[in-house]
C-alpha cells in the first residue's frame, strides 16, 4: 500500500515545477513529512570526517536553499541533509520559467541562479536548530555581481561554519556566469586559501573547525581533472562532492525538453557522474573523502557510487519521480548489496573497484 506522500505525487506533477517544489517546502515546514521510524541497519553506519552517519545517504544541496527543512528530512530517513545554495545577498535568480521536468527520461534541467533570500534568514535558522539526528552540511555560493567571488565564500563560510558540521564551496553550477572558472588551478587555490582563513576566523578550536567540502563539475577535461586533484591535495581540503549538474545532454535522451538551457540532473547524468567519481578517487589515491552525487535512484546506484570511490552519497532530483519512499527503498536495497557481497561497513566497500 502507497503512503499517502507517493500519492501525492502525481497532484504535485500538476503544478509547473517551481511551484511543486515550493508547495512540497511549505508541508514539510508544517510537520507534514514523512518519518522513516525504521532504525537503519549497522552495516549501513559509516564515520567520515569524524562525523558519524547512520547511513550514507543523504539530502544534496538545491532541495532545501533556505535550510528551511533540514530537519524535517532528516527524519524522512537520510542520513545527512546539505542546505543551500546559499549567497551573501539575496537574489531573484534567472527569469522563470527556470525548472523543467523531464519525465521521459527521469531527469530535471533547472537554471535557477543561486536563487534566495541570502544570508542572513538562512542564518537565523541553521543557528537555532538542534543537532542529533545527523550531520548537517551548508553549502555556500557567491552573487551574480560579484567580482571578487573568493569574497563571498569568505562571508558565507564565516557566517555558518559555527553552526554547519560540514561547508560545501560550490564553484561548479553552469548557472552563475563565471562562477565554473573558480575551478582553474590558480583561482581556486586562491580561493581555497582565504576560505580556510575564514573558517578558522569563524571557529578558532582547529579541532572543532567543520571539513571543507569543494563541489566540482562533471563537464571537466582531463587537465582540470588534474589539476582540480593537485589543488585538493595541495591546500588540504577535506573532501570533494562530486559532481555538480551537467551541461551535457546525452544522446539517448528523448524528452521534448531536452533543448532547455540550464544544468542537467536526474538518471542521464549518472554514468557521467560516477566515471568521475572514480577518476577523482584515484588521482587522489582515495586520499580525500567523495561525496558522490549525480542521478541516484536506487540503492544499485548508490552502491556503484560507493565501489567506485564514494565515501557517502546524495541525491534530490529522483524525488522528484519517485517521492519519499524511494529513502527507506535505497537504504534496504543498499543494505542488500552491502551484505551480499561480504562487507560489514559501508567503509570496506569504498573505492572498491579501483582496488580491483
Amino acid at each position: 500500500m502507497k503512503d499517502i506522500h507517493s500519492l501525492l505525487l502525481p497532484v504535485l506533477r500538476l503544478l509547473p515545477p517551481e511551484a511543486a517544489h515550493r508547495a512540497t517546502i511549505r508541508a514539510l515546514a508544517w510537520g507534514l513529512g514523512p518519518t522513516d521510524k525504521t532504525p537503519d541497519d549497522p552495516v549501513l553506519a559509516t564515520s567520515v570526517w569524524g562525523l558519524d552517519f547512520r547511513n550514507p545517504v543523504g539530502l544534496s544541496a538545491g532541495f532545501d536553499k533556505g535550510a528551511e527543512v533540514p530537519d524535517a528530512m532528516l527524519a524522512a530517513g537520510f542520513g545527512f541533509v546539505e542546505a543551500g545554495t546559499v549567497t551573501p545577498l539575496p537574489q531573484p535568480g534567472n527569469p522563470k520559467p527556470r525548472m523543467f521536468r523531464l519525465s521521459e527520461d527521469n531527469a530535471a534541467i533547472n537554471r535557477l541562479g543561486f536563487n534566495g533570500q541570502g544570508l542572513a534568514p538562512y542564518v537565523r535558522r541553521v543557528a537555532r536548530r538542534g543537532r542529533g539526528l545527523g550531520p548537517f552540511g551548508a553549502n555556500i555560493g557567491k552573487n551574480k555581481v560579484t567580482e571578487d567571488g573568493a569574497a563571498d565564500y569568505e562571508i558565507g563560510i564565516e557566517a555558518v561554519a559555527p553552526y554547519a558540521d560540514y561547508l560545501v564551496a560550490n564553484i561548479s553550477s553552469p548557472n552563475t556566469p563565471g562562477l565554473r572558472a573558480m575551478q582553474g588551478r590558480e583561482i581556486l587555490a586562491d580561493m581555497i586559501g582565504r576560505v580556510l582563513q575564514a573558517r578558522a576566523r569563524a571557529v578558532p578550536d582547529a579541532e572543532k573547525r567543520p571539513p571543507l567540502i569543494v563541489k566540482i563539475a562533471p563537464d571537466l577535461d582531463d587537465g582540470d581533472r588534474a589539476d582540480i586533484a593537485a589543488v585538493i591535495m595541495d591546500t588540504g581540503v577535506d573532501g570533494m562532492t562530486v559532481a555538480n549538474t551537467t551541461v551535457q545532454r546525452p544522446s539517448d535522451m528523448t524528452d521534448p525538453q531536452t533543448a532547455e538551457a540550464g544544468g542537467l540532473s536526474g538518471a542521464p547524468l549518472f554514468p557521467i557522474a560516477l566515471e568521475i567519481v572514480g577518476d577523482m578517487y584515484r588521482r587522489t589515491g582515495g586520499s580525500v573523502p567523495i561525496i558522490g552525487c549525480g542521478g541516484i535512484a536506487s540503492g544499485a546506484d548508490a552502491y556503484a557510487m560507493i565501489r567506485a570511490g564514494a565515501s557517502i552519497v546524495q541525491l534530490y532530483t529522483a524525488l522528484v519521480f519517485h517521492g519519499p519512499a524511494l529513502i527507506p527503498r535505497i537504504k534496504q536495497e543498499l543494505t542488500v548489496l552491502l551484505k551480499r557481497d561480504g562487507f560489514a561497513h559501508v567503509a570496506d566497500a569504498v573505492g572498491a573497484d579501483a582496488k580491483d
